[in-house]
């Protein structure tokens, strides 16, 4: 769920903030976890379906192009899509569709909410990778919530217990990894490139290496398989021109605590399509790696607050 919900840089381009309407942003930012529940349950019925996990992905990115092209051509960005820098690209796609394999295959081996609440753990993985690779500074504050994450993550796992099977959990937890890196690849890439060069290049390459598993792993399918794909393919690309219009409007900050809504849609989707209900660890631990994500975002406003203060108070020329 989290390499979906993963949001491309907004500081400038057709992704910018458009203004002081964070209560849209929200409502967009709401909705559209709302149309990824839809979309990922149909990733599990397609796994049901016979549909390879390369096929869901392959269709979901091949919808999601022209909703790219569509967007850029709609805000007069088309002209952002150049770059000087396409190996930045080339690893973000990898980074990109390893996350993207790993999210989609946990939900085929998990229960749908015990996926999601895993998938979660990104933001934590996320700070440690910031402070290793990207020498950010790391107080108390966000190590705290760090360690707080991964005692809900224990907690979720039910170490001992038979309600979790580890295949799936550890599938989880590396999608997560993966969201982390894609995480900081895109701020290290948002220094010089535009959000819409990103946008757009990610959708392109990654079709390559994805028609190429299609070729390998594809196969015929009846019209019900065909019209789960389709449903999946259209359902992302709706949650994608949310996920982006929300950012239109809210800043990252206000609406980033709204992709915690997931597990709700994801545990409501679970139950209504597949029976399955949440086990008790499931809802002990996700407070737990909700609220260290929480600490985070909210430890990043609060600098990103105070470093805006200095520079206003200190101007530099």
């Amino acid at each position: 769920m989290q390499a979906a919900m993963t949001a491309e840089p907004a500081q400038s381009g057709p992704f910018a903030q458009s203004g002081p309407r964070p209560l849209l942003g929200i409502l967009l930012r709401l909705a559209a976890m709302a149309v990824l529940g839809v979309m990922f349950s149909l990733v599990k019925l397609a796994g049901e379906h016979g549909i390879h996990v390369t096929e869901s992905l392959f269709y979901r990115q091949l919808a999601g192009l022209p909703v790219a092209i569509a967007w850029l051509w709609w805000t007069g960005a088309l002209a952002s899509i150049r770059t000087a820098r396409p190996m930045q690209h080339g690893l973000r796609m990898i980074l990109g569709v390893s996350a993207m394999a790993l999210n989609f295959s946990a939900m085929l081996l998990l229960p749908m909410a015990e996926a999601t609440t895993f998938g979660f753990a990104a933001q934590i993985f996320a700070t440690i990778l910031a402070a290793m690779l990207l020498r950010e500074p790391t107080g108390r504050y966000r190590w705290g919530a760090v360690l707080l994450g991964f005692a809900g993550v224990m907690v979720a796992l039910q170490p001992g217990g038979e309600a979790i099977p580890l295949q799936g959990a550890a599938v989880a937890l590396g999608g997560a990894l993966m969201t982390a890196c894609v995480i900081i690849q895109l701020r290290r890439m948002a220094q010089t490139e535009p959000a819409g060069a990103i946008v757009f290049w990610f959708s392109l390459t990654s079709l390559v290496p994805l028609g190429v598993a299609v070729l390998l792993f594809g196969k015929n399918h009846d019209l019900t398989s065909w019209a789960i794909l389709a449903g999946l393919s259209l359902s992302g690309a709706v949650a994608q021109i949310l996920l982006t219009a929300s950012l239109r409007h809210a800043s990252v900050a206000a609406i980033m605590t709204m992709d915690y809504s997931a597990l709700i849609w994801s545990a409501l989707m679970g139950y209504a399509v597949f029976g399955d209900i949440p086990g008790h660890s499931v809802w002990l631990g996700a407070p737990l790696i909700i609220g260290a994500g929480m600490i985070i975002a909210w430890r990043e406003q609060h600098l990103a607050k105070r470093r805006t203060m200095e520079a206003a108070e200190y101007p530099v020329g």
